[in-house]
């Protein structure tokens, strides 16, 4: 990251950070609060451009700020957006790789360079803390390189086959992989630098040209990523960002003819929804999905309880439990329940609750309205059926009226409830007791996800732990997050089942790949 230290900002590391990275995150606070209120275009072929109806980007902290002012895309600017693609795609998909690296590194370079900048965007639209905000703006710098790398790594993808045995003839073969065309990233709230960046990148290196179509909670992170690729020089029309409503310019991008590819990250309906609508084409055109989870740490009788209750609240907890990697779900054994169940309690009664941009805070405001509501809904079901054993309350007193607050909340409910199976996305997480292990990967197992899962037991239980989940990122005895903490190139983030599409982790070695489709070159002459 850009700060002068030995110190590497990761999702593992950010629990004990140095005192210099809170002293130039003040800094960009101050800087970001005398901009507030601007009007942001989208960028359709390296141009500003601004639409007749705009929408509001708030404050979830703070609902009365108005962070700026962007546009309300419609059918029209999806067009141009995608027109200009195309437009590019000759040229950039021509280009040498190692130019179309340089260019995507150069990005990165500038996305370091701003790293605190883009953090305090982040906290103050997504709610996230100070240290959530920037490992996503560090993971992102992450990602970029990373597919660069590969690309490096792997020679731009041209493989030399074997020869023919043709008597009278010289045959020689090559395998190419080569960009499919125009490529759609459709990003959530969450993580919105790096799950717009991400696809971004590596379909650029690729050789693609993109759309990029950010969340309306999140249009300045995703803003302030494609200011990072224009300033690099990436050539006008090879990216383009675009903003509104996922109803309406989501829905005209998906169903245009000339999207070649899509990256979409968000809930399972409405990935399946795409999945089907981009499936009506006239031929197969790939289609990478990650559609949430419902992820279980497993406790055993032989675990270190510390290290379980630290972890497993940090990963229920962190940016409020809306993380797809999110803890959800803890099955712990009988004979250590009380005692870790106590331990939980006790660490989220910790968590400081207030404005993420305060570096006391660990646990931000939900998203949006529609999220609140579904906090009140959950905490009423949980009531009714089940025990509550902290949380369950809304905040409202004092400054906490202006935005939305949740409590988090720990709750034992009968594993036949439905709340065991439905991923709720605010910071609710479920508890329950086991007598055997194979019954609890039983219930692990039985949800349609299979995104992350977390274990805490002996060495040899942890192995077979690994050998019967189904999930595509899993953690051993992890105090620093029980389900929660992937990252380029160290744990490559990725489901099985309704979590995903593609089989292939981002941020990994294979993921790359994904963006890019073979061709075998044969080349005879006589000999």
């Amino acid at each position: 990251m850009a700060a002068e230290s030995s110190f590497t900002l990761t999702y593992a590391t950010m629990f004990n950070p140095p005192e210099e990275l809170h002293t130039r995150y003040d800094e960009a606070l101050a800087r970001f609060k005398r901009n507030l209120g601007k009007d942001h275009g989208m960028i359709i072929d390296g141009k500003d451009v601004f639409a007749a109806e705009k929408f509001e980007d708030r404050n979830p902290a703070n609902t009365d700020e108005v962070l700026g002012l962007f546009q309300k895309g419609n059918a029209e600017h999806a067009n141009a957006a995608l027109a200009a693609a195309r437009r590019a795609f000759p040229k950039w998909s021509h280009m040498k790789w190692q130019d179309r690296v340089a260019l995507v590194r150069k990005a990165a370079d500038l996305m370091n360079d701003r790293l605190f900048d883009i953090g305090v965007v982040m906290s103050s639209e997504v709610g996230k803390n100070r240290m959530e905000a920037l490992g996503d703006a560090a993971e992102t710098v992450a990602l970029f390189r990373y597919a660069c790398d590969r690309m490096e790594i792997n020679n731009g993808f041209t493989v030399k086959l074997g020869t023919d045995p043709l008597i009278g003839f010289e045959s020689t073969n090559e395998s190419v992989l080569r960009p499919y065309g125009v490529w759609l990233v459709i990003s959530p709230f969450n993580f919105p630098a790096a799950l717009t960046g991400g696809p971004t990148a590596s379909a650029l290196v690729a050789g693609n040209t993109v759309v990029m179509k950010p969340a309306t909670d999140t249009p300045w992170t995703a803003r302030l990523i494609a200011e990072c690729l224009r300033d690099a020089g990436v050539p006008e029309g090879v990216f383009n960002y675009v903003t509104g409503p996922g109803s309406t310019l989501g829905q005209a991008l998906i169903e245009n003819p000339e999207i070649d590819g899509i990256t979409f990250t968000g809930s399972y309906d409405v990935g399946m929804k795409i999945y089907r609508d981009f499936g009506s084409s006239r031929w197969v055109r790939p289609t990478i999905l990650e559609l949430g989870g419902k992820n279980p740490a497993i406790v055993t009788q032989n675990a270190n309880l510390e290290d379980a209750a630290i972890g497993i609240t940090r990963s229920a907890f962190g940016l409020q439990g809306q993380k797809c990697s999110a803890c959800s779900r803890v099955l712990i054994h009988e004979s250590v329940y009380d005692q870790l169940v106590s331990r939980m309690v006790e660490l989220t009664n910790k968590f400081t609750i207030g404005d993420p941009t305060d570096r006391s805070v660990y646990l931000g405001p939900v998203v949006n309205k529609g999220s609140y509501r579904d906090y009140q809904g959950f905490s009423e079901e949980l009531h009714q059926d089940g025990h509550i054993l902290t949380g369950g309350k809304i905040l409202i007193e004092g400054e906490y009226g202006k935005g939305y607050f949740c409590a988090p909340t720990l709750a034992e409910l009968p594993f036949t409830h439905r709340l065991w199976q439905h991923e709720m996305f605010v910071p609710i997480t479920t508890v329950g007791k086991y007598s055997d292990l194979n019954e609890a990967m039983k219930i692990a197992n039985e949800v349609s996800y299979g995104l992350t899962a977390g274990f805490y037991g002996s060495e040899d239980e942890r192995e077979w732990f690994y050998d019967n989940i189904q999930a595509g990122v899993t953690y051993g005895n992890r105090p620093q997050g029980a389900t929660t903490g992937a990252w380029p190139g160290f744990q490559p983030f990725g489901g099985w089942k309704g979590s995903g599409s593609s089989g292939k982790n981002s941020g990994g070695v294979y993921y790359l790949q994904l963006y890019m489709h073979e061709q075998i070159r044969n080349r005879v002459r006589r000999g």
